[in-house]
Formats: C-alpha cells, sequence, structure tokens
C-alpha cells in the first residue's frame, strides 16, 4: 500500500509539472504564422516533417561573446542553416536532409502585404527567401522545389543554439583530425572534445577548414546533430520529466515556433521517443548536380540533381528510410564529398586532349573542375600530379583516391583550388563517395556512424 501510495504521488507530481511547463511555456513562446494563406500546398504524407532554420541573430549576442566566438559584423537577416527534419509514423527515425544555403531557387509568385502588388516569381539563392519574405516565403519555396509539404516551422538563432548545448553539459565531438579556421576561431586538435555552447556554434558555423565550404560545413552539422541525439539519449533526459522539462523550457523559450508546435507536442514526442538511439537517425544532403555555378545578380550557387532529388523527397513523403537496404556501391569512401572540391586540370604530356578528358571524367562523377583545361610547362609527366595547399590536405586526399597511383605534392599558398597535372599513367577516375549511398544515390549516414562512440 505505501508503494502504490508512493507511485501515485510520483505520478501526480510528474503530471503536475508537466501541466505546469505547458502552461507557462505557451504564452512565452515567440510565435510566427508561416502557413498563412497557403494554397496549392504538396499533398501530406506519412509521419511528420519540420522545416528547422537556423538565422544569423548575432544581434541578441553579448559583446563578450561576439569577441570570443568572432561573431562580428552585422547580422545577415536571411538563413544560415537550412533543414528538413522528418520523423517517422511510428517516431522511431528521423530523417535529417540538409538544404544548401547557396541552392539555386525561385520563389512562388505573392501578394505583397502592404500594397496587395503581385510580386512575381524570381530566382534567388534558398538563404535569401527568408530576408525576402521570412518564415512563410521560406516555407512556400522549400516545399515549392521538394514537394515535400511542411508540418512545422522552427527557428533557432544563435543564442537559443548556445542554450540548448549547454543545457545538456555540453556535446561530445571526434575529430579524425585537427580543425582550424580563422574565421571563426576554432581550433580543435584531433580527437575527443566536449563543446559548451560557443564552440559548439564556432564547430558547426566553420567553412573554411578546408576546400568543401558550405559542403563541409553541412556533414559538420549532421555529425554535431548526430551527437546532441547521443547526448540526449544516453543522458537519460528523454525519460526524466524533470530533465526534460528543463530542455524544453530552453529550446522553446528562446526560439521562433509555429502555433500548433508547442510544449505539449514536445512533451508528447519526447515520450514517443524514448527508445530513441543514434542508429534511429539518418543524415543526407540533397543530390548536387554542380556547385560554384555562377548566376548573374546572385554569384555563385548551387544545382541539384533533379532525378535524384526527387527519389530523396519521395522517401521523405512515403516515410521510407533513406539509407539502403542493399550493401554498399563499389566506390571508394573519402572523407570529403567530391561537390565541395575544386579542381583545375592540366595536361603534362604530348597527348592532345588529354585535360579535357581528365577534367570532364572529374567533373562526371561530382567534383568541381573549372571547366578549362590548360596545358602544363612539363610535357612529359608520366605520374599523375596532384598539387595543393596544406590547408586542404583532406580535399587533396579525396581527389587522390578518385586519381589512384597519383602523386600528391604540397604546395603552400596556392589556395582552394586544387591543379591535377594529368599524366601518361592516367587510365580513368575512380567514383568516390563519403560514407553510404541512400535515397537518390546522395551521401546518407546514420547517427551511430558519425556520433563519437
Amino acid at each position: 500500500m505505501r508503494t502504490a501510495t508512493t507511485v501515485s504521488v510520483l505520478v501526480l507530481a510528474a503530471a503536475g509539472i508537466g501541466h505546469a511547463v505547458v502552461s507557462s511555456l505557451n504564452g512565452g513562446i515567440d510565435r510566427v504564422d508561416p502557413f498563412k494563406d497557403m494554397k496549392n500546398r504538396p499533398e501530406p504524407g506519412h509521419g511528420m516533417n519540420v522545416l528547422l532554420v537556423g538565422t544569423d541573430g548575432r544581434d541578441r549576442i553579448t559583446p563578450e561573446e561576439r569577441t570570443a566566438y568572432r561573431l562580428g559584423g552585422a547580422p545577415c537577416h536571411c538563413t544560415d542553416t537550412m533543414m528538413i527534419v522528418h520523423l517517422s509514423e511510428d517516431r522511431g527515425r528521423a530523417s535529417v536532409v540538409s538544404l544548401p544555403r547557396d541552392s539555386y531557387a525561385v520563389v512562388p509568385s505573392r501578394r505583397d502585404p502592404g500594397t496587395g502588388r503581385l510580386l512575381p516569381a524570381h530566382p534567388v539563392k534558398i538563404n535569401a527567401a527568408y530576408a525576402e519574405g521570412g518564415p512563410q516565403l521560406t516555407v512556400r519555396t522549400v516545399e515549392h522545389m521538394t514537394g515535400v509539404k511542411i508540418d512545422h516551422y522552427l527557428e533557432v538563432d544563435f543564442t537559443s543554439f548556445m542554450k540548448t548545448v549547454d543545457v545538456l553539459g555540453g556535446v561530445e565531438i571526434c575529430t579524425p583530425s585537427r580543425l582550424t579556421d580563422a574565421y571563426t576561431g576554432l581550433d580543435l586538435s584531433a580527437g575527443r572534445h566536449r563543446l559548451g555552447g560557443g564552440e559548439a556554434l564556432q564547430y558547426v558555423r566553420s567553412r573554411h577548414i578546408d576546400g568543401a565550404a558550405d559542403l563541409g560545413r553541412m556533414q559538420r552539422q549532421q555529425r554535431f546533430l548526430a551527437s546532441l541525439i547521443s547526448e540526449a539519449t544516453s543522458s537519460g533526459v528523454l525519460l526524466n520529466p524533470v530533465k526534460f522539462a528543463g530542455l524544453t523550457r530552453t529550446v522553446l523559450g528562446s526560439v521562433r515556433a509555429d502555433g500548433d508546435l508547442g510544449p505539449r507536442e514536445m512533451l508528447d514526442l519526447g515520450r514517443a521517443m524514448r527508445g530513441f538511439s543514434p542508429s534511429s537517425s539518418e543524415f543526407a544532403t540533397v543530390p548536387i548536380r554542380a556547385a560554384g555555378l555562377p548566376v548573374k545578380g546572385l554569384g555563385e550557387t548551387v544545382r541539384w540533381d533533379g532525378a535524384k532529388a526527387r527519389e530523396l523527397f519521395d522517401a521523405i513523403r512515403e516515410d521510407r528510410p533513406l539509407s539502403p537496404a542493399a550493401g554498399p556501391r563499389q566506390v571508394r569512401v573519402v572523407e570529403v564529398a567530391p561537390q565541395g572540391i575544386r579542381v583545375q586540370v592540366d595536361n603534362g604530356t604530348a597527348t592532345p586532349g588529354l585535360a579535357r578528358r581528365v577534367d570532364t571524367a572529374l567533373r562526371s562523377t561530382g567534383f568541381r573542375t573549372t571547366g578549362t583545361p590548360r596545358t602544363a610547362k612539363e610535357h612529359d609527366v608520366r605520374r599523375t600530379v596532384i598539387l595543393y595547399d596544406p590547408h586542404w590536405n583532406r580535399s587533396a586526399r579525396s581527389l587522390a583516391a578518385a586519381l589512384p597511383g597519383s602523386e600528391l605534392r604540397a604546395a603552400p599558398g596556392r589556395g582552394a583550388v586544387l591543379k591535377v597535372i594529368a599524366g601518361s599513367d592516367f587510365r580513368e577516375v575512380t567514383r568516390v563517395r563519403t560514407k553510404t549511398a541512400g535515397a537518390g544515390g546522395t551521401d546518407t549516414v546514420r547517427g551511430d556512424q558519425v556520433a563519437c562512440t
């Protein structure tokens, strides 16, 4: 009887805590209506789709934090990060798809909210949709491009990101090699590190570590999310009503969300996902046909691979895993995706057209070649040479994997563009990828493959 009484008291106390949290936070969440007056939306699929956007928000950072974490300059009032987070219908799997911020997009036509004038559809980089029309135009643009109906909208800025990491006691990440970025101040030695909120922000913002630029940054963001999931599940925060209430209070107390995503939904998800683990999550980036393509008025843009992207988003709509059921394809696994590696090809032999052939072969396998092959000063090169700046050593190793037998030769000060001097030994380019190719041929990894173990 004493045991039953004690259990009853604990249940009532937990229910009381949940009710108090719901009541106190519902009025404190910054609400936004990204779905107002939206028409001709995609058909709903199975499961739940959340559009997660990370905004600049450095104007809310303290002067001390701005100095410590290199957050100088004016905020861009745009989306720095954009992901579709799909939770399966049984809440047993989370699929996270990153949308490159420089993706070429066309914003749909709309009425100006102030004048009522019809604004025609026009091309932009996808992250600029937020600056033009806020969350509503952002959601419309993403739905238009992906065909995926967005159920909820969650906007996180620098402050809320750092608070979330800190309330978990930090997040552990693993780095196979030293990571440095002079722009953000990131400087991590190879190995394990427990990052607090400010250091974690440096880690996920860094895009000058190697030639992979924004694509490399997205991979690190995915690794960080996998580690964050590992931290939340292993620490028992999802099983503890008080701890989970504290996490909910921190997350929802400093974000913007749609009117239907609140503490009650977060608490329900927490209860549903108690059996969640890093292996229950998977991460992918929209398949890319080409990166760095110049567009007048927009600068360099990223173009999606239409057919493969459709396969990926079909899997999201149909609530299917992105990771393949079959074994891995016969390609070499590398650290940096070829789409993030810039290459200039020169002909180091007397064979006409060799540089053009190498350039075409590299581009067809995803590398960002200049498209303007040249003739090298040397005409008797036997072994293909790759010249690279040591700051881009990971990209160089990935390129060398695509050119078996090539010689890596450091060239300090060369910059982000690697040079290939094709030799007479060239036969073909070997296909490379990062981790596991999933739906649509995109690179997909599970959380347990990238989180610290």
